[in-house]
């Protein structure tokens, strides 16, 4: 690292703050769980796996269309269990409050935890309350650590993924960011984009009940699609090629990407997960997304390939390619 200082880019899903993780935090904490990098450290056991995972949350405003920081917080902490093909099952939550917030705003948020926790079939189970002093923080961050158990006869990991194997998303990219980013009202933007906020594990539980062929998942939240997609193939002997007319987008949400000269694929999810399975399965697991609410927009969006390694490249609408790279740093910040 060069840096000698963090940046608000340390924390938004691109190289640097893969840099940051690979430089200070695995090379001092590492260790046989920590150095796989799943969504979750997974714990195996005789019967089962236990998978354990941690998340803090400071999105800015936090209360925007789709949701706020509170439903940010457990669908992303619920979502990072399924991903790993663990069942959801308790959570914690920690609350930093920073002195003078209202009581009303903190209820609101607490009351959307407890209704979409139900929805998911979780429980939050032990919490920790923090208030600081006015100044200190931006109103108030959230921590949710959660645990979920895995049936030890679902294997994933990038390891598996070969060339030929397809990838698939369940639905339409790019409007969390996007909703955060009008909510502040910095562009004046009149448009009604929601965050996709949403707990997945519903949805991946009926796929992996589906088939035994999915290789990995992950859901692309900070640096979105074209960081998730970089990191499969990072140090791989394959790579990936997605297509752009196959990417599920709305014709808003592109035409703001465009208008800004934002890449959407850059941009933060909070409601998809990014599939990679066999090639003979990828219509059937395509087939029974769409029929759960969180998956009616779902695709095939790309496949694996033997060359370029370790690259990912689209294929733009006029039929050439280009190389989709890991994005440097968010293209806005605080909205995860």
């Amino acid at each position: 690292m060069k840096e000698n200082k963090i940046i608000l880019s340390h924390g938004s899903g691109g190289k640097l703050m893969y840099s940051l993780i690979e430089n200070i935090f695995l090379k001092n904490f590492k260790n046989d769980i920590l150095e796989k990098l799943y969504d979750s450290g997974i714990i195996e056991f005789e019967n089962f796996d236990l998978c354990f995972t941690t998340d803090s949350y400071t999105v800015d405003p936090i209360f925007f269309k789709g949701g706020d920081i509170g439903k940010l917080s457990i669908c992303g902490t619920i979502n990072d269990l399924a991903v790993t093909g663990a069942v959801p099952l308790f959570l914690s939550s920690g609350f930093i409050i920073e002195e003078g917030f209202e009581i009303e705003n903190l209820e609101k948020i607490v009351k959307s935890m407890e209704e979409i926790s139900r929805q998911a079939k979780v429980k939050i189970i032990t919490g920790d309350t923090k208030v600081v002093e006015r100044g200190k923080i931006d109103k108030i961050f959230i921590n949710t650590s959660g645990v979920g158990i895995k049936d030890k006869r679902i294997k994933l990991g990038i390891e598996k993924i070969k060339e030929g194997d397809v990838v698939i998303i369940n639905g339409e990219i790019a409007e969390h960011g996007l909703s955060v980013l009008i909510s502040r009202d910095t562009f004046k933007i009149d448009a009604d984009i929601k965050s996709d906020c949403a707990p997945l594990s519903e949805l991946i539980s009926e796929i992996l009940k589906e088939t035994d062929k999915i290789k990995f998942m992950r859901d692309p939240t900070r640096g979105g699609i074209s960081a998730t997609l970089n990191e499969i193939v990072k140090n791989r002997n394959f790579g990936i090629v997605i297509y752009e007319k196959k990417i599920p987008i709305k014709q808003d949400v592109k035409a703001i990407c465009e208008i800004l000269g934002f890449d959407p694929l850059n941009i933060a999810n909070e409601g998809k997960v990014v599939v990679i399975c066999d090639k003979k399965e990828g219509e059937r697991v395509v087939k029974k997304m769409r029929k759960n609410k969180y998956g009616e927009k779902a695709e095939i969006i790309g496949e694996v390939v033997k060359k370029p390694e370790g690259k990912v490249l689209i294929e733009t609408l006029t039929g050439s390619l280009r190389i989709v790279d890991m994005p440097i740093g968010e293209q806005f910040p605080r909205i995860c």
